[in-house]
């Protein structure tokens, strides 16, 4: 008998396929590994790989977005005055995926702008007050606003 020969194993006429130890060649393992894919077609190598690569995808884009919130996170924990600039450059960031955007996202929030407003209106103040041919009078400050009063009855409502 050839070596073929002694790897083929007979299938007999009737549905039984019981393999004698006498029709196994002898350098034959005893048992088949996990990995090959069985009679049934269940595949669990396959369907662990598939698992795996899903986790590992949403697992990358949660940290994606996690990542690119950061900006956003530390401008909304200081109160930051260009809460809304910041945002826009973390989105910015996001979908055309320019690190530029991102960094400057994160230099924003990360420092506070001095107020240069105030000191220029002060200087303005005190430009107009020395003006020749005006009265020096005060400028006024701007008024609060006024509470709505509540009404003291409900609103008729109509049916």
């Amino acid at each position: 008998m050839d070596a073929v020969s002694l790897l083929l194993v007979p299938i007999g006429n009737d549905s039984e396929t019981d393999v004698d130890s006498a029709d196994i060649h002898p350098m034959a393992t005893g048992h088949i590994p996990s990995y090959v894919v069985q009679a049934d077609g269940s595949d669990f190598l396959f369907t662990f790989m598939l698992v795996f690569t899903v986790g590992v995808i949403l697992l990358i884009g949660v940290a994606y977005f996690t990542l690119h919130s950061i900006p956003e996170k530390m401008a909304h924990e200081t109160n930051h005055p260009q809460f809304q600039l910041v945002g826009i450059l973390a989105l910015l960031a996001l979908f055309t995926h320019n690190g530029i955007f991102w960094i400057a996202a994160i230099l924003v929030a990360g420092f506070q702008f001095p107020d240069f407003a105030a000191p220029l209106r002060s200087i303005a103040d005190a430009i107009r007050s020395l003006a020749p041919g005006r009265e020096s009078e005060a400028v006024p400050e701007p008024a609060e606003p006024e509470a709505v009063a509540e009404p003291s009855e409900p609103a008729a409502q109509g049916h």
